[in-house]
């Protein structure tokens, strides 16, 4: 069974065709700047990169191209379209409608539609890929796999919001937490890494890219999560706020006399390190930077980033009442070795060891803390589109 694996944004298209038998990945690629005549997409199969530059006005008309890209005479991997047996959409947000992953119909589409107020750049964005996929490839199954499912085991006492209980009645506010595939993946790896069930460990498992988030799971499960409402709470980011005192936001608004949706785009895309340093959006840049004498913004905000990810870790120790292990995924903690240094010595005085030595590693599935450490740490590679293809061909199947 071979599966394509789509991922829209508001003006992208990220996809993965996987052959089940075996998990295998057979191409990947972007579809940026969907919308503009200096649209591209970037076609990659076996380390070889294919960029194509054409014009497209929307998704439908960029997914053509990309399945072009995958029956193409020179790099196709695929002879024809009907080799694709299913298509798994990663979808935003599912709001309280969807608590696992689920096969999309009409019904399906019009309650994710209905949850599009809490994510109005995302959700219709991804209703525009599924439209596309069901136009180019009619009667191919198609599952959709929810970033806010897996946070649907959260308590009430960690998902509410402390103001008048009717918002959450009327409009559904309230914590949903994102990163939910990522969560789920990594922490399955880690229970096996520990040659423990599950079901045994407390863990906490953090999720550090460009967006980021926190996620304490109990016995497999989320039961806390620092992304709430939307994608921009939690810890800073590098162009994104992170929480704040809801004054902030007023007080900003009301000197500057901004609209909301003026405000949210400064919180969303021109705050976090990005806000502080004032130099490019870049992790590496930014990090970089924090060595350099001449830049004392930028260590600044590498010191604030990396402690409020260690005040978030001994944050969740409470709410699962002790920790097993500490996991980082996602391009930063996968690659940025000196910032999990920097996070773990934050950590020190819960018990957690860095092994120096163990923690020199990129993107590799490994143990970095040492072998007498109280707190296991590891570093465990992300795969959000493998937990989409599974959960696609499970579905499919009927298990």
């Amino acid at each position: 069974m071979k599966i394509l694996v789509v991922n829209c944004g508001s003006s992208s298209l990220k996809y993965q065709l996987i052959d089940m038998e075996g998990e295998k990945l057979l191409a990947k690629g972007n579809f940026e700047r969907i919308g503009e005549q200096e649209a591209f997409v970037t076609h990659k199969v076996n380390g070889e990169k294919y960029v194509t530059k054409v014009p497209v006005m929307n998704h439908e008309e960029a997914l053509k191209i990309v399945l072009e890209q995958l029956v193409h005479n020179d790099y196709g991997v695929i002879k024809d379209l009907s080799e694709i047996s299913a298509v798994g959409h990663r979808l935003c947000h599912g709001g309280e409608k969807f608590s696992e992953s689920v096969r999309i119909d009409e019904d399906v589409i019009a309650k994710y539609d209905s949850c599009s107020p809490l994510a109005p750049l995302h959700n219709p964005a991804t209703i525009r890929g599924i439209r596309a996929c069901q136009k180019a490839m009619p009667g191919v199954p198609m599952v959709g796999v929810f970033d806010t499912a897996f946070h649907q085991t959260i308590p009430q006492e960690n998902y509410l919001y402390p103001i008048p209980y009717e918002y959450y009645e009327k409009y559904g506010i309230r914590k949903y937490g994102f990163h939910g595939t990522s969560h789920q993946y990594v922490s399955r790896l880690c229970a096996k890494l520990m040659e423990k069930p599950i079901e045994e460990i407390k863990m906490v498992t953090c999720h550090i890219g460009q967006g980021a988030s926190i996620c304490a799971i109990d016995g497999g499960k989320s039961i806390e999560t620092s992304m709430g409402l939307s994608p921009l709470s939690g810890i800073a980011m590098v162009t994104r706020s992170g929480d704040l005192d809801p004054a902030v936001v007023t007080e900003i608004m009301d000197r500057e006399n901004l609209t909301t949706k003026e405000v949210t785009t400064v919180l969303n895309k021109k705050s976090g390190l990005y806000g502080i340093t004032g130099l490019n959006p870049d992790f590496r840049e930014i990090e970089l930077a924090s060595y350099e004498d001449d830049k004392p913004k930028a260590k600044v905000a590498i010191e604030l980033f990396t402690k409020i990810i260690a005040q978030f870790v001994a944050k969740y120790a409470v709410s699962l009442k002790g920790i097993d292990a500490v996991v980082f995924t996602g391009g930063i903690g996968e690659n940025q070795i000196n910032i999990r240094k920097k996070i773990c010595e934050n950590l020190e005085w819960m018990g957690l060891k860095l092994d120096l030595e163990r923690n020199n590693v990129r993107s590799e599935e490994k143990k970095i803390s040492t072998d007498d450490s109280k707190i296991a740490a590891f570093v465990i590679p992300t795969d959000e589109e493998m937990v989409i293809a599974r959960d696609t061909k499970r579905i499919v199947e009927g298990k």
